[in-house]
């Protein structure tokens, strides 16, 4: 599995040059660890939960994977051809891609995924690639940082492994099942039809994919372990590394350790010298280094610094590995809740899922850091990655930008299963300064409030803390406060406290450290701020969704007046597919956010950025497009960190009110069109303001990017809003226009969204791939190749026997000369808008092809191996068609072999239509990836009526 400690290389090669040394000290010769992206040119199809015709016949052999090494057989085979399959490119989510649907789950935003359909819940991925013979010798592995779900996976037909979880990351060491210096096939089936969650989890290989090569003798996977204690300007910092031996013979070793800053200077280092390893063993492996005057991470200064184990054998440098981490100290008291460096810290937290409008949960790397810097502008300081453990990215992410981070195993329990999924969980994450804790479970309602659940979460505390003793341990309760789970666990989790007394609690428990890990449960579609509830609309207004939750307001009064609780995780940070309460279909996206699926502030958002952070904050709401409520009176509200707002209408003064502390302000105004204002003062002085007008209809389109410059690398991205403003240029805060993009240059779009939790617009538009079987093959022997009537498109075959009934052995080859194989194949009626390939494969030693008595290929021999043919849709026609092939027989190499009996597959390909989506509430977001080369991305976006807006990204 990929450490997401690693040094960000996608190959980690420190040579003596790249390296920092020590002055005077000739390091030895560095062998090359590679870290090798496997993301590029992977083939993707559909299968199928039960039916193996339509599974590739995976599994159906007279010998399955599981009886004989290396039977792996369909799609797993090495000989499989899946020339016709799509070509994708990693992070993938097949489950965006599907249509919605009243019959698919609620919970996970009704995409036509799941038990209900078993055509759409399996998916196949087939990669070939190429290792070196130079790499025959090396400890080689192949590591998934995450594949939903209930993955398995073969090398060359040799099966390695089942992973049923979505969230956890696994690793296979292949090294024996390479050809080396020619193909490899790795193939992976993943099955979606049961569900992890309760949320939108997303299918397929939706993290990334890594290969990871290194000498037999080599530092663990995810296998150091920094900690540092701070006391008077000095670290020390504990670094661990688990040395393995893979080799067959015992190897002699000596280890060096090297804190570097972010500068790449030396700080310290230590060497440990003289160390044995027999074979097949492993070895931990400490060293002590102080640090002096060390500067500290923190969420302000995010800090880090990087430790360089080396392990070298007899002046040989066998590996070289690079851990980042961040010196800090945390702390929690009972009475007085977190501290960081020493310094008392208000967590100020949201609750997040994997999912972002238009990608689903194949979230690029750089989405990963725009969704936190969302969430930092609005002063949020810590991040519960809900319910799972997160891509590596995530986590990197918090670490460069400074984010606390509760990193959260998704099942509880004490089995070998469980607790082995707990530590694959800190294994990986344990070198993050931005985590302060690890979250044991969430809401398990079947046990947390009795002493079932107290035992298993006493044991899964004692067992994580015998993994790593330096983070508090935490389990998020909406139950049961008092009893079960709350009495043994370290720092006690509220899940909503307006049915919980935590004063009551924190008397009985005072020695308790306590935080709410969910609070709030608001429900809000943004920019609204009237009910439809025909629509499955709700205002905007901060309100309690019912008696079981507060307002945000009153969430936030709740934690801010006690200092024994740590602080909140409000629910939820961003909107998230699936769980639309109150509602079901067609709402397909939460309303708890605050902010949409596609990071755009709700109002709420502006409430908290009033309280959590120390920016000069005037925020109004409603907008000011009112038609036809002239004279009404509309609730008007102020959030502001002000003394005092004043408000303001068309420049008329509609009074000055004074904010309560973690409050906000309220008046009734008489709708006229025109400019409503905001003015804020601190100690009578005006400090801030926040204006909204009537605006016109909208009149042009407007694209603003968040970066205009990301790199050529195939990987990187730019989150461009979309909006429509009016003819003075003003956002027009109701626009609903559909909004048609085409793109050129070094880029593609990858996915488009606009917060609408009702919306079932594809997020999507992708190539359609549909693949034309060719089957019940008939035969008739002739005595040559050149036949004239057998391969024409009319020509009745009803007496013709089925193919390959006689044996292929020597004698059948004695007899038969040449054999034509007829089949009709069924085109749809559509097929003429695609692109028509026949792939085809050798069922004879020579063999011609023709199609509706057309000849498409002339005497190909078996030597020229597979072949493809495009085929002109005036060959073709919508329905029945015809193939025959005139060959001379494939014979049988001996009793045991088969021959192959399979012509070949029809692929066609539908272009993807282009993009488009509505605005809603005068927003859409489009996420435009780089392809890889230098250069210019032009979009441009246009709109029946509306002038066309272009905008310009340079790649490099």
């Amino acid at each position: 599995m990929k450490s997401t400690h690693f040094f960000y290389f996608l190959i980690l090669f420190f040579a003596v040059f790249s390296e920092p040394t020590m002055a005077g000290n000739k390091e030895p010769l560095a062998v090359k660890r590679e870290h090798l992206s496997m993301d590029n040119d992977w083939r993707f199809a559909l299968g199928h939960a039960y039916d193996p015709s339509k599974d590739f016949y995976n599994g159906t052999g007279g010998f399955s994977y599981l009886a004989k090494t290396g039977y792996g057989d369909g799609a797993a085979s090495p000989e499989f051809d899946d020339r016709g399959w799509r070509k994708i490119n990693l992070p993938h989510d097949w489950a965006v891609e599907q249509p919605f649907s009243p019959k698919g789950t609620l919970s996970h935003g009704s995409k036509a995924i799941g038990r209900n359909f078993p055509e759409a819940s399996v998916g196949w991925y087939r990669k070939t690639f190429v290792v070196p013979a130079a790499d025959l010798g090396k400890h080689i592995s192949i590591a998934f940082d995450g594949v939903f779900r209930n993955s398995i996976v073969w090398i060359n037909g040799h099966y390695l492994g089942t992973e049923p979880s979505g969230y956890n990351s696994f690793e296979y060491d292949i090294s024996e099942y390479l050809n080396y210096g020619g193909n490899n096939v790795i193939a992976v089936r993943a099955d979606v039809t049961i569900e992890e969650g309760w949320f939108y989890e997303g299918a397929g290989i939706y993290r990334h994919v890594w290969l990871n090569k290194t000498d037999q003798l080599h530092i663990a996977t995810n296998g150091t372990f920094v900690t540092s204690q701070v006391k008077n300007n000095t670290a020390d910092v504990t670094a661990t590394a688990t040395i393995v031996n893979a080799d067959k013979k015992t190897r002699n070793f000596n280890v060096t350790q090297t804190i570097v800053d972010a500068d790449g200077k030396i700080l310290a280092t230590n060497k440990v010298t003289g160390l044995t390893l027999k074979p097949f063993s492993s070895q931990d492996v400490k060293s002590i280094l102080t640090v002096n005057d060390p500067r500290l991470w923190s969420i302000e200064t995010p800090y880090l610094h990087r430790l360089v184990t080396t392990v070298e054998d007899n002046g040989t440098v066998t590996d070289r590995y690079a851990t980042t981490f961040g010196i800090r100290t945390i702390r929690f008291d009972a009475n007085e809740g977190f501290f960081l460096n020493g310094k008392h810290v208000k967590i100020k937290g949201t609750n997040n899922h994997q999912d972002h409008a238009g990608v689903g949960a194949a979230l690029p790397d750089a989405l990963q850091e725009f969704r936190i810097r969302t969430l930092k502008s609005m002063g949020c300081n810590a991040y519960r990655c809900s319910h799972n453990p997160p891509t590596p990215e995530l986590l990197d992410a918090c670490d460069r930008l400074g984010m606390l981070v509760i990193d959260e195993n998704r099942l509880m329990g004490v089995a070998s299963t469980e607790l082995n999924d707990v530590k694959r969980m800190i294994l990986r994450d344990r070198n993050h300064p931005s985590i302060i804790s690890w979250s044991i479970g969430n809401e398990e309602w079947g046990i947390e409030g009795n002493i079932t659940g107290a035992r298993i979460a006493a044991t899964m505390q004692a067992f994580a803390k015998s993994i790593d003793s330096s983070r508090y341990i935490t389990a998020a309760i909406s139950g049961g406060i008092g009893n079960g789970i709350s009495t043994v666990i370290d720092v006690l989790g509220y899940n909503y406290v307006a049915t919980k007394n935590t004063d009551e609690q924190h008397k009985k428990y005072p020695n308790q450290f306590s935080w709410g890990t969910e609070e709030g449960s608001t429900v809000a579609s943004r920019g609204i701020y009237e009910d439809d509830m025909g629509k499955q609309q709700l205002v905007a207004y901060d309100r309690k969704q019912n008696d079981f939750f507060y307002s945000l307001e009153q969430g936030w009064k709740h934690y801010a007046a006690r200092p024994y609780l740590a602080g909140m995780f409000i629910w939820s940070g961003f909107d998230y597919r699936g769980e639309p309460t109150p509602f079901g279909w067609p709402s397909v996206v939460s309303y708890f956010g605050m902010v949409d699926a596609c990071g755009f502030p709700k109002d709420d958002y502006y409430y908290l950025k009033s309280w959590w952070t120390d920016q000069t904050v005037v925020h109004l709401l409603p907008h000011w497009n009112w038609q036809g409520k002239e004279g009404q009176e509309i609730r008007v509200c102020a959030y502001s960190n002000c003394d005092e707002v004043e408000l303001l209408l068309n420049k008329k003064n509609l009074g000055k009110k004074t904010m309560e502390p973690n409050g906000h302000l309220e008046w009734q105004v008489k709708y006229q069109p025109g400019t409503l204002e905001a003015i804020g003062y601190k100690k009578g002085v005006r400090v801030g303001q926040d204006v909204v007008k009537t605006t016109l209809s909208p009149a042009q389109v407007r694209l603003l990017a968040d970066r205009q410059v990301i790199k050529a690398d195939g990987r990187d991205i730019t989150v461009i809003t979309v909006q429509a403003t009016d003819k003075n240029k003003l956002n027009v805060p109701t626009a609903e226009n559909e909004i048609g993009f085409s793109i050129n240059g070094p880029g593609k779009i990858i996915g488009v969204g606009n917060g609408n939790q009702t919306s079932l617009e594809p997020d999507q538009y992708v190539e359609q791939v549909n693949l034309v079987n060719i089957s019940n093959l008939k035969e008739k022997f002739v005595e040559e190749l050149n036949v004239k009537a057998e391969v024409a498109a009319d020509y009745d075959d009803t007496g013709w026997q089925a193919a390959f009934k006689d044996t292929r052995d020597d004698e059948f080859g004695r007899k038969v000369k040449a054999i034509v194989y007829r089949a009709g194949f069924t085109m749809p009626a559509d097929f003429a808008t695609a692109s028509t390939t026949f792939f085809s494969k050798n069922i004879g030693k020579l063999q011609s092809i023709y199609i509706n008595g057309k000849e498409v290929g002339h005497e190909i021999k078996e030597s020229d191996g597979k072949q493809e043919f495009k085929l002109d849709a005036s060959l073709l026609y919508p329905g029945t068609n015809t193939i025959a092939i005139v060959a001379t027989p494939l014979l049988k190499a001996n009793i045991w072999a088969s021959v192959n009996t399979d012509p070949g597959l029809i692929q066609l390909v539908y272009p993807a239509a282009p993009y488009k989506r509505k605005l809603f509430n005068g927003y859409a977001q489009v996420i435009v990836q780089s392809t890889g080369q230098p250069g210019t991305i032009i979009l441009k976006a246009a709109s029946p009526g509306l002038k066309e807006s272009v905008v310009e990204i340079t790649t490099k």
